[in-house]
């Protein structure tokens, strides 16, 4: 398990309070992964689901009530992001910040390095 200061991710506190909310809803021990798949408009897309497992590789990061889980695959392109939840006018989403990204596309959900 990561601390939340040493996590090659973080999570801000609006993430944490929002996955905390989706996963009191969820079976226990059910956490959100975040990885980093191919394709995309960009290249790269994030994806988000929901997992009950972890493998031996993975890190998990706990803040708030709220257990992230990002495989060892992903975690080169994460370094350094933050994963926050945003609710504004367009809509309520996650989103990761990523100082690894060169571009991305205008939904957020995609990108290049």
């Amino acid at each position: 398990m990561s601390d939340v200061l040493d996590a090659p991710i973080r999570v801000s506190d609006s993430a944490a309070a929002r996955i905390a909310e989706i996963l009191k809803e969820e079976p226990a021990g059910t956490m959100l992964r975040l990885a980093v798949n191919g394709g995309g408009c960009s290249g790269f897309q994030y994806a988000f689901t929901l997992d009950t497992e972890t493998t031996g590789d993975d890190i998990v990061i706990e803040k708030h009530g709220a257990t992230v889980v990002v495989d060892s695959m992903s975690t080169p392109f994460l370094a350094g992001s933050v994963l926050d939840f945003v609710d504004d006018l367009v809509g309520a989403a996650f989103k990761v910040v990523n100082p690894n990204a060169t571009a991305s596309c205008g939904c957020g959900t995609s990108f290049s390095v």
